[in-house]
């Protein structure tokens, strides 16, 4: 009886590790294998019976690593961990997470010249729009789909051009302090133009007000990289003379490219990537 039991843990063993090597999307999307087409329906269930430890640590080392930006360029979320990028964005721990960015921006416009009283109106702060200031989990939790699939930009256009998102959990408290300490708040999003009248009212629906500029992506900025447009912008800024103190952002696009600002504060979001 014994024997048998043992016969029975050592092939269930070898069984997870089989399906672990062979099956998780991860691993053939390192392989250039489209993540969408070769997991079957059998492994699918095979591997959704894993959600233990060992693919617990495996996504969680798959999300660090976005936000580390070491993983790049990925296309969708593998299938085994949408599940838990969904428990993970939509957890107390996330909400913690952006506390903690939103404290550590605090403490730093603390140490800064800026004061209302000594500014001489040309200190900037830019925030970026989707993730940053409104959060698109609703739409995540809408459709579904969490990363696990490409977005499709005429539906969340439409979703956004509906104007409901809600504002990030401490982000209006934090824009508002800013902008009481004499900074020029400037919004660089990557949102079409033609969504503009939808995105002011969802802001101040949401609670914010009292931005320098709303800059959105025109025709011909949209023939750009997301990446070269925002740095495009920070460019402009720094000709008119604003000293750019910081930029928040949840996307690494936010901040790439030159010039460079005195300092970053990435928010998490490892649903999608945008270059």
């Amino acid at each position: 009886m014994a024997r048998s039991l043992l016969l029975s843990l050592t092939l269930a063993f070898l069984f997870t590790e089989m399906v672990s090597a062979r099956d998780w999307n991860i691993l053939n999307q390192l392989k250039g294998l489209n993540p969408t087409t070769t997991t079957t329906k059998t492994s699918q269930n095979s591997v959704a019976s894993l959600k233990g430890p060992n693919l617990n640590g495996y996504c969680e080392s798959w999300r660090v690593n976005v936000e580390l930006h070491n993983i790049r360029d990925f296309t969708v979320v593998p299938q085994e961990c949408v599940w838990f990028i969904q428990k993970y964005m939509t957890s107390s721990q996330y909400e913690d997470d952006l506390a903690r960015a939103v404290d550590e921006a605090t403490l730093y416009i603390g140490k800064t010249c800026c004061e209302k009283k000594k500014c001489d109106g040309m200190d900037a702060w830019i925030f970026d729009v989707d993730d940053t200031l409104l959060s698109t989990i609703p739409y995540h939790k809408k459709h579904g789909s969490f990363g696990g699939e490409q977005l499709n930009t005429t539906q969340f256009e439409e979703w956004q051009s509906w104007g409901k998102a809600p504002a990030l959990p401490n982000m209006v408290k934090l824009f508002h302090e800013i902008r009481e300490r004499g900074f020029k708040i400037f919004l660089v999003s990557s949102r079409k133009e033609y969504l503009r009248s939808a995105t002011v009212e969802n802001l101040i629906e949401a609670g914010y007000h009292g931005w320098s500029n709303l800059l959105l992506r025109g025709e011909e900025e949209e023939k750009k990289s997301v990446t070269q447009y925002k740095a495009d912008v920070r460019a402009w800024l720094t000709s008119l003379g604003y000293r750019v103190w910081g930029v928040m952002g949840a996307q690494w696009n936010s901040f790439a490219g030159c010039p460079v600002p005195k300092r970053t504060f990435k928010l998490p979001n490892s649903i999608y990537y945008v270059a």
